[in-house]
This record gives C-alpha cells, structure tokens and sequence, in this order.
C-alpha cells in the first residue's frame, strides 16, 4: 500500500490540540513522518506537557491513523511536550529547519557528493522533506547527479522580499553554485566570495519548512567551512573518506576542526566510500583498492561513530550521471546499502539529540 505524506497530514489536521483549537498541521505540532511501506512513526507535540494531556493525544493519532490507514500498517507515535522543538524557535537563520547537516571531508574526490545526494534521498524516500545546498563552489557536482545542468532558479516574492526560489527534483530542493556559473568554466573565486555565495544560498533562499537541509561542503577547512558555522548553527557534520591513507590524514584534520573550542560540531559519524571492489562477474569477490577499513580504524582511534562502508560499484557512477541517484533503484545491491547508511545516522542523530536533552536537564 502506497501511502503519502499529504494524506498523513490531512489525518493528523482533523486532530485538534486541545489548548490551541488548531488542528495539529496547522498548529506547527507535527514534527516528524517516516513512512515505510508497512510501518508510519509519527512525532507531534502537545501544548500541554501534562503526561495525561500526551496520552490522551497519543491515542487520538493512533486511534485515527488506524481508523483510516487499517490495523495492518504499523502506528507508531511520540508525542512532546511544546518545548522540544527549542533549536527551530531560537535559531535565526533558517528557523523552520529542523535540523541543518553537514557532509564533509578533508580530501576532494572521496565521493561526498555522492553520499550527500544519496542521503538526501533516503531521507526523502522515509518521508522527510529535505534540502541541499551544494556549497562545493570550486566543483559543484549536485546538479549532475538530480539531472539540473542548465537550471536557474527563479526569483519570488515572499512577504515583499525578494528570495531564490529552490529547484525541485526527486521531492528534494536543491540550490548549488552551478545554477549561477557556466558549468564549463572555472570558478576563480577568492575566499570572501565564495563564503559571500554559501550565506546568500542559506539567507536569501527561500527553504520553507524542512527536516533535514545537507550543506555539501567543498574539501579542506578554509574559510567556506568557518563562514557557514558562523552563518547557520550546525546540528551535525558527516565526514567522508575512502580508506587510503592520504585521504584519512585529511579526515583526521577535518574530525579536529569540528571539535575546536569556539566550533564545537557534533560528528555523527564517518562514512567510509570506496571500501572495496566487486567485479560484476565475480560478485563474491572484495578487492581492497584503496586500503582496508581505513576510516573505520580512524573512528575507532579518534572516539566517533562509524556511520558504514559503500563499496565501489559502478551502478553508483552510472546513477549519478543520468541524475537519478542509486539509493532511489529498486531493492539493488546498492539501494539497500544507502538505505542502511540513512538509518544508521538518522539513529545517531537521535543518539546526539538525547545526550544534548540530558546535558540541558543537568
């Protein structure tokens, strides 16, 4: 059974808060909707913390999905007090992103544009609404991989002010320098422009509510880096690295900017791309090009989770070039291994989120 988020949403409308007098889309109180194909969790907010006001509310979206939905799909609920949702209400920039992500690496050609696109569509393909930003200025590649080379965004008005409108492809939005530069042409740029181009693409954008934005960050730890820190707290970073010692020499610099006093990101964990070779026609074959579980000794040795290893298949290649990243093929080899990959931050995430609740309680 194929069932979407609208029809989520429009469900959880006819549930009214009882305070507000709202139905819970239009209040703002669904924070989150995963849907599986025989499994939804759904995450609102109460504006009463009482434990019998969220009780009683956890059986009305569980009462009502299954209502609608049939017993044979899984519900799940959670219901929060108001006050969770503290980082969307506080933050300046972006406050209706839920949580702001980035992937980066130390190394150029590691593949983070790859694991950036293919994150984004796990997470879309749960039900999330997600954004990217490709930041990479000197080699934007997003567009190649969503089949947007040659797009321009529009600009609109949004209560009389002039923003960039977003482009859309694969239910996820998408901003990159290379809607605005000759995709032929290099991009010699100094550092101040380059940071200038990120802050316009996350301040004078208009992203709408979002859960989950990846900012892809281009290689190194300059001044791009340190301009978006200032410019949009970050709820996390992913590090990307192949297993090869010049590449996780650069990811060690990468994991230690991110933990410097003054930037403080959390690391949720490192990806290690490239892992291994398979020959098509000896599919029970690993060849170690590049070295073996490189990264994943680096997240050992440096105390930081191990997000999981993607192998080198040239499926992945070829998805990326036509535009249609690989996590979104059907039940392959490689769809499977992305979709472990988001479930596995998203978890961490979740990891992160509950440690920073019980350092607010003490």
């Amino acid at each position: 059974m194929s069932i979407s988020r609208e029809r989520i949403e429009a469900l959880l409308e006819k549930i009214q808060d009882p305070d507000l007098k709202k139905g819970l889309v239009s209040a703002k109180l669904v924070q989150e909707i995963i849907i599986n194909e025989d499994q939804i969790k759904v995450t609102v907010s109460i504006s009463n913390p009482a434990l019998h006001a969220r009780k009683r509310m956890h059986d009305a979206v569980i009462f009502n999905l299954e209502r609608e939905l049939g017993k044979e799909i899984s519900i799940q609920c959670e219901v929060n007090s108001g006050a969770v949702d503290e980082r969307k209400s506080t933050r300046t920039v972006l406050p209706d992103v839920k949580k702001i992500i980035a992937i980066a690496s130390g190394k150029g050609g590691v593949g983070k544009s790859t694991i950036t696109s293919n994150i984004a569509g796990g997470l879309a393909k749960k039900g999330f609404r997600v954004g990217i930003i490709d930041a990479d200025i000197y080699g934007p590649s997003i567009p190649t991989m969503f089949d947007l080379v040659g797009e321009r965004p529009k600009m609109i008005d949004v209560d009389g002010k002039q923003l960039i409108e977003p482009i859309k492809s694969l239910d996820i939005k998408i901003l990159s320098i290379g809607f605005f530069t000759d995709q032929d042409n290099a991009v010699v740029w100094r550092g101040p422009m380059a940071s200038k181009a990120l802050t316009q693409m996350i301040s004078d954008a208009h992203w709408g509510e979002l859960d989950y934005l990846l900012i892809d960050l281009p290689p190194g730890t300059g001044d791009i880096h340190l301009s978006l820190i200032q410019t949009a707290p970050l709820d996390g970073v992913v590090i990307v690295s192949t297993p090869q010692e010049v590449a996780l020499a650069d990811a060690r610099r990468g994991i230690n900017m991110f933990k410097m006093d003054g930037i403080k990101v959390p690391i949720i964990g490192i990806v290690e791309n490239m892992a291994w070779f398979t020959p098509e026609e000896l599919p029970n074959n690993k060849y170690y090009i590049f070295g073996r579980d490189g990264a994943k000794n680096l997240a050992q040795g440096m105390q930081v989770p191990f997000l999981g290893a993607i192998p080198l298949v040239q499926s992945v290649r070829e998805a990326g070039d036509a535009g249609r990243p690989a996590v979104f093929q059907s039940d392959t080899l490689m769809s499977i291994a992305f979709d472990e990959l988001v479930d596995t931050f998203i978890s961490q995430l979740e990891v992160i989120n509950k440690e920073k609740a019980q350092q607010g309680v003490n």
